[in-house]
């Protein structure tokens, strides 16, 4: 995996943790949390304030996560909202917290100047019994304060202010003025600098938990799903109209196109459907040459096409298929599109522009798991996993084409292979014509508008 923090592709942007007064203060937050310290001098904070080598040192990389939901979090400076969520349970849980950053900031920033800001994204279920608990898994509340309680006294500063002013006989409550002066040694002066944090909750729609080897949760969409990664070992009764594997591709591929959740590549506007395609064949000739332990480095074009020849033969299902197809767009020009029993099927497809387009992609990136661009750029923990699994020659490749190829032009990367990215100020509405779209066009906007969609979870 050091390949992988070499290159920034692993443990990428996280918000170093070095002067003694900030290890103090995530000491003195982490023991307000968990009743735990730490020994190390410096380490390096997520977003929520996990510290992969303070996880490392107690020997639990859930010590802000227990039992995979409720996340707590430590935020020593606001410039932790551009790091990554590692170890999410929930695929929201980063956008969550990064939207509630931003809506804070400036309370947030006058906070951490004094002390550490703790919270939890508090939900109605603590723990994920079975299956069915995820289903309950909806709304999500913020809540957070200081270590030193500066917010809630700020309120009872604030409380007291109120009786003070509205009470004539005030002046005389030697008792009352007493509690204000000692409140306003902790809070500072609250009526030039208020210091108000307001518990904020958020809709979770539709999402992906690492519960249970993964699954997926569609309940904002015209025919609900839950989709598990790997097959049940039992058979589970969800409050959805569906419930499959991703094994079960009829059954996955009908959910995705009756919902309007997926596009053919080959259909999608500005986008050069071929070279892409090109470019999935060549991660699959190099995952069969690594498998035959190839030398690989410095790989050219060249190179690629002798490992075809060579490798003919031993080349997966997937790569035929989606050759036959780019062979019959290079001859005739017509396609008899391919059922969802071809192995290049999902290859082909991506996730139309709609308020869950990373968590389709993300979806569609473990149907194609050869791809393994569209497995680092989407599905980060399902990448780190299959890599451990990988020869060294394949590691190496892979790590180097990452860091070369997309890491330069990240966005630009994302935008060639999944389109621009949905308007964000755009409530997603789909009348059976498509999202946000009528039988004569687009829909119109309304300006009050709003709705809570998902940031682009990126971690690098």
């Amino acid at each position: 995996m050091m390949r992988l923090v070499k290159y920034g592709l692993m443990y990428g942007n996280l918000y170093e943790v070095s002067s003694p007064s900030m290890v103090n203060r995530y000491n003195r937050a982490l023991e307000h949390l968990t009743g735990k310290t730490t020994a190390l001098e410096e380490f390096h904070v997520d977003i929520s304030g996990f510290s992969p080598e303070i996880g490392d040192e107690l020997g639990d990389p859930q010590y802000l996560n227990p039992n995979g939901c409720n996340r707590q979090f430590i935020l020593l400076s606001v410039e932790q909202k551009s790091a990554p969520l590692l170890n999410a349970s929930f695929s929201t849980s980063r956008s969550i917290l990064q939207r509630y950053f931003e809506e804070n900031e400036e309370q947030l920033f006058a906070l951490t100047i004094r002390d550490a800001v703790v919270g939890e994204l508090v939900n109605t279920i603590y723990s994920v019994g079975t299956p069915a608990d995820l289903v309950d898994y909806r709304n999500i509340e913020v809540e957070a304060d200081t270590v030193g309680g500066h917010v809630e006294a700020s309120e009872e500063l604030g409380d007291k202010i109120q009786e003070f002013m509205s009470d004539p006989d005030a002046w005389w409550d030697d008792v009352l003025i007493a509690d204000m002066i000692e409140l306003a040694k902790h809070t500072g002066d609250i009526i030039r600098t208020p210091i108000s944090l307001q518990s904020q909750k958020f809709e979770q729609g539709n999402f992906y938990t690492a519960h249970f080897g993964g699954f997926y949760i569609f309940r904002d969409v015209k025919e609900t799903a839950c989709l598990a990664a790997r097959r049940l070992d039992v058979v589970v009764d969800l409050p959805v109209k569906h419930v499959m594997t991703l094994a079960d591709r009829h059954e996955v591929a009908a959910f995705l196109n009756r919902n309007g959740l997926i596009e053919p590549i080959l259909d999608a506007k500005g986008t050069d459907a071929k070279s892409i395609l090109k470019q999935k064949l060549d991660f699959i000739v190099i995952d069969t040459a690594a498998n035959n332990e190839e030398n690989l480095t410095n790989v050219s074009r060249r190179n690629l096409r002798s490992l075809k020849r060579k490798y003919h033969r031993d080349l997966p299902a997937e790569y035929h298929a989606i050759n036959d197809i780019l062979l019959r767009l290079d001859t005739c020009g017509d396609l008899e599109w391919p059922t969802p029993d071809n192995p290049a099927y999902f290859y082909l497809m991506r996730s139309r522009n709609h308020r869950d387009k990373h968590l389709v992609n993300m979806l569609l990136a473990e149907l194609t798991p050869l791809d393994f661009r569209q497995l680092f750029i989407c599905h980060k923990d399902e990448f780190y996993g299959l890599y451990q699994t990988w020869s060294d020659a394949k590691k190496t490749y892979a790590a180097q084409f990452l860091a070369d190829e997309y890491m330069v032009d990240k966005v630009g990367t994302r935008e060639e292979l999944f389109g621009p990215e949905p308007d964000m100020n755009e409530e997603a509405k789909d009348f059976g014509f498509g999202r946000n779209m009528g039988p004569w066009g687009a829909i119109p906007r309304d300006d009050d508008d709003d709705d809570d969609r998902d940031d682009d979870e990126d971690d690098d």
